[in-house]
Order: structure tokens, then C-alpha cells, then sequence
């Protein structure tokens, strides 16, 4: 569990005025599966008591001051993941996404880099999205469960 302190610190690095909505915003993100990215709804769903309007400005002003990165796994909503320290989201910061196709959750497996790719001459890129889709440990774990029942 993360302090007051803790959490104000890290809004602080980030310039970000810790205000007692982003402070309990940020918490419930830092209560969250590290590994696992949140969308907007998940967030709305777990701080019912916050106005749907605050959290997006909250989750935008967060994503803005590089607190939390943007995923798009293909599922139409975008998901978030909290930057680890110092990350300052830029291309060597990129890192795998695995989108699981049966329960929809998004993983961060910040171990592994996207590959660097070498751009044709006058092109940049902005963003890099590197994501899997398949079947998460849980749901593959379960899923030969019921295969071995079948049999």
C-alpha cells in the first residue's frame, strides 16, 4: 500500500498538482495488476463515486505528463498501464502488449522491448504499437481444463 506521501511524491515528478481526485485516482490505479492495462471504464467501474467527466481529465492530464501510456490492443477501447519510473514513453520505452482474445484484459510485459525498425529515409514515427493477441495464461490454463473434461 502507497502513502500519501508516495503517491503525492509521484504526482510531483510528473508536475502534476496533487489534488485529493487525481490522489485517489492514481491509488486505485497503483492497487491495480501492474501488469495488467485498465481502460476508462474499468476505472469508472472501480471509483463510482467520481464524475465520469473528472476521471477522463484526470486519466488525459495523467497520460499527458507521461504518468500512464495509451495501449491500442484492437478491442476498441483504449487501455493504460501506469509508466514505470523514469520512463519517459519514448521509442527505447516501447514494450509488447498481449491482448487476450477470451477475457478481454490487456498485459504490459515491459521485459520485452519492441524490435527497433529502421525507418526509409523522411519518415518518423510518433507511436510504436507492438500487441499479441491469443490466449492469456488464466484462459489457456482453463480452457485445457475443459479439454481434458471433454476427453
Amino acid at each position: 500500500m502507497f502513502s500519501e506521501k508516495e503517491i503525492e511524491k509521484r504526482l510531483e515528478e510528473r508536475s502534476i498538482r496533487p489534488t485529493a481526485i487525481r490522489v485517489l485516482v492514481l491509488r486505485e490505479m497503483l492497487s491495480m495488476d501492474k501488469h495488467q492495462a485498465f481502460s476508462l471504464l474499468d476505472l469508472e467501474n472501480r471509483l463510482d463515486t467520481v464524475d465520469k467527466s473528472t476521471l477522463f481529465r484526470t486519466i488525459t492530464l495523467f497520460h499527458n505528463q507521461l504518468l500512464i501510456h495509451s495501449i491500442d490492443d484492437g478491442s476498441g477501447s483504449v487501455k493504460y498501464s501506469l509508466c514505470r519510473r523514469g520512463c519517459n514513453c519514448t521509442g527505447k520505452a516501447f514494450h509488447v502488449h498481449f491482448s487476450c482474445t477470451q477475457c478481454n484484459r490487456t498485459f504490459c510485459f515491459e521485459k520485452i522491448a519492441i524490435p527497433e525498425i529502421e525507418l526509409p529515409t523522411g519518415f518518423s514515427y510518433e507511436n510504436a504499437n507492438f500487441v499479441f493477441n491469443g490466449l492469456c495464461r488464466d484462459c489457456s490454463t482453463s480452457n485445457n481444463k475443459v479439454a481434458t473434461r471433454l476427453h
